[in-house]
């Protein structure tokens, strides 16, 4: 069924090569993703490409999912070259009837297909006929199809050649690469992923190591052969020994990779043909924090950040180059990757006026220059701290994959008092301050950080920090450096103040204390986002925190997030407040004055969040309840380099949080705000 109305049925699913409306199963969605990398990566025209095809096969006439055919040639069984067949993840590939098996006996019945690729999103197997001197064929398991020029690429090994990733194509290869390590080398689930992140650590460095050949691939003869294991897990071996030279704060020295060589070619086949550094950022964040989130998600009140919404807010608080920003709380580092990545767009269009060149035509050693640029640049003003190691070390691999060494992301209770906080840490932290400083009069030593007066030092802050009244701090050496660590009273109801006593409560949320922490990080005027459940904003008996806020910063604007936000993991009502730091003067100002000085606040509600309540995608709809559909123009990549337009229709997400920067960055113009 064509889908000529320009909106979609319940349950239906645009195929993305003929626009057909399709039942939307998880099979398909597999499906609809490798079609984009046929496309879009591997350079398939449409016109070669036919979905659900029938072919004759003995007295049935099955459809096969995917059929690729010879150029300029019609739609015949004799014409196919490759076949594709997509399954759901529950499907094994050693299934009776939807297996591999399947697969191989649709390729012998069409003469001249080659190529085979199955798949279920976790599992890929992809296989070649070959014909003997005898005349017969014989079936060989290969890495991959060939591109649609009919070349087989060089086993990943010319970095023109890498593929941009697509779709959640490298969701399923995250997914697929951990579900093989947990099942085929009985690894826990933690366990497993940090053995993938040695992997991808490995892949990344490879990429960056120009301009050095390539040594992160398999070739198809090593897939099934023990010696050629054998030597592919030396060269990754190899790579992983430089990989702890340059991270000795990630891994340990006497680390290694941990799977046997049969496993280990299999994850390496997966992932060797994508570009992983120039793969769209939210396309490798998503497959990232997906896999870290299904398997390191944390016992402290941790909740991820959904990636529109902290789009969101950086766009709104818009960090500039040579501001220090941190996230105190980082979790696996989207804030910090995800503000790094906005002050970049600066970076790299000043390094490329400078050359007099695009990004696209950049040489290997402008891209060699570039990346330096990034990694001193990531270092000097991007920090997150976190109290949990496993979370820090995903932090700094996700700071690894989107251009940059690891940044300044260290292990430390952020609410501690900084005296306590390790020497080492202190220390660090300082020299990293200082790189930032132009003042040589200013630099700080680690001895120079004791109390919450001394951390002032960070112009911005991103934060979502740890919340819920089963984890409430009750240290007194913690308590006792917050004002909302103490009790406060009215003794005046009809003055409306809350008054702090000398008397400490038993016990505090972290996020409540987290508000303070974070005020007393920026330095004067500095401003911050930073998610709260919705109890501190109205909540009578927490007025005082809100008096407290009021009293020590500008409160820019406040926007209601749907309490589907946080969901599937939780339905607690949050908003997120950005605030600006009052200096000294105008803390003097008001003082002298007995009262605030009124200004205006921006407020939204955001009743559109991009999905459920059981974290399925949700769609614009129509009138009707029929889910919209619009074109958009996408470029292309052909194989000269060049790009072509092409019209795309896809399913409308039902998000506002897009809509909100555009509208604030109006409002702060009209405010005089000059961030």
């Amino acid at each position: 069924m064509a889908n000529p109305e320009g909106f979609i049925p319940d349950d239906r699913i645009i195929d993305f090569i003929d626009g057909r409306l399709r039942p939307d199963k998880p099979e398909e969605r597999v499906r609809q993703n490798i079609l984009k990398r046929l496309v879009n990566s591997m350079k398939y025209p449409r016109t070669r490409i036919r979905v659900e095809h029938g072919i004759n096969f003995g007295s049935k006439k099955p459809r096969v999912d995917v059929a690729i055919f010879k150029e300029n040639s019609a739609y015949l069984q004799d014409n196919i070259e490759i076949l594709v067949e997509c399954k759901k993840e529950s499907i094994s590939p050693n299934d009776k009837n939807d297996g591999v098996g399947q697969l191989k006996s649709y390729m012998a019945a069409c003469l001249n297909c080659n190529w085979g690729l199955w798949t279920n999103g976790k599992h890929r197997e992809v296989w070649r006929k070959i014909r003997q001197p005898d005349g017969s064929w014989k079936l060989e398991e290969e890495v991959d199809i060939p591109t649609a020029g009919g070349s087989r690429k060089s086993v990943g090994r010319k970095r023109d050649e890498l593929d941009k990733a697509v779709g959640d194509v490298l969701l399923y290869a995250f997914k697929g690469c951990h579900n093989h390590i947990y099942v085929a080398d009985g690894f826990g689930k933690e366990s497993a992923f940090f053995e993938l992140l040695k992997i991808i650590f490995c892949k990344i460095w490879d990429e960056k190591n120009i301009p050095k050949d390539l040594e992160f691939f398999v070739k198809p003869e090593e897939l099934n052969d023990p010696d050629g294991q054998t030597a592919c897990k030396k060269r990754i071996e190899g790579l992983f020994g430089r990989v702890k030279s340059k991270f000795p704060q990630i891994f340990n020295f006497g680390e290694t990779i941990e799977l046997n060589p049969r496993s280990l070619v299999r994850v390496v086949a997966e992932l060797q043909n994508f570009s992983l550094l120039s793969t769209d950022i939210d396309i490798k964040g998503k497959a990232y924090e997906e896999v870290v989130g299904s398997n390191l998600r944390g016992d402290r009140g941790q909740f991820f950040t959904p990636r529109n919404i902290m789009h969101m807010a950086v766009k709104m608080v818009n960090p500039q180059n040579g501001e220090r920003v941190l996230d105190p709380a980082c979790g696996t580092g989207g804030f910090i990757v995800i503000a790094m990545l906005h002050v970049m767009q600066a970076l790299r269009e000043e390094f490329s006026n400078s050359i007099g060149l695009p990004l696209e035509h950049w040489s290997n050693e402008q891209r060699r220059q570039y990346d330096e640029k990034v990694t001193e640049f990531a270092s000097t003003y991007f920090f997150g701290f976190d109290i949990t190691q496993e979370l820090v070390k995903a932090a700094k691999m996700n700071m690894v994959m989107n251009n940059d060494g690891s940044g300044n992301m260290f292990q430390t209770d952020s609410l501690e008092p900084p005296y306590m906080w390790s020497e080492e840490f202190r220390n660090s932290l300082a020299a990293a301050i200082n790189k930032g400083e132009p003042d040589r009069s200013k630099y700080i030593s680690g001895k120079d950080l004791r109390s919450w007066k001394d951390i002032g030092r960070f112009n911005v802050i991103f934060t979502n920090p740890p919340f819920g009244s089963k984890i409430l701090i009750k240290d007194i050496p913690v308590l006792e450096q917050f004002d909302l660590g103490h009790i406060w009273t009215k003794p005046n109801k009809k003055s409306g103040l809350w008054i702090k006593t000398d008397r400490l409560q038993g016990g505090v949320p972290p996020e409540q204390l987290f508000v303070e922490r974070c005020v007393q990080f920026l330095a004067q005027g500095g401003r911050m986002a930073i998610v709260l459940p919705d109890s501190i904003l109205g909540a009578p008996g927490l007025g005082y925190i809100r008096q407290w806020l009021l009293r020590e910063t500008k409160l820019i604007a406040s926007i209601d997030l749907h309490q589907d936000a946080f969901q599937p993991h939780t339905g607690v009502q949050t908003s997120i407040l950005i605030v600006q730091k009052k200096t000294k003067e105008e803390k003097d100002n008001e003082m002298r004055a007995e009262l605030h000085i009124p200004y205006n606040v921006f407020m939204a509600i955001i009743d559109k969040v991009g999905h459920d309540k059981r974290g399925n995608t949700m769609f614009k709809r129509d009138e009707h309840g029929n889910e919209i559909v619009e074109e958009r123009n996408e470029v292309v990549q052909q194989d000269d380099g060049s790009g072509k337009i092409e019209r795309m229709k896809e399913k409308v997400i039902d998000d506002q949080t897009p809509e909100i920067p555009p509208i604030f960055d109006d409002w702060k113009k009209n405010e005089g705000l000059p961030w």
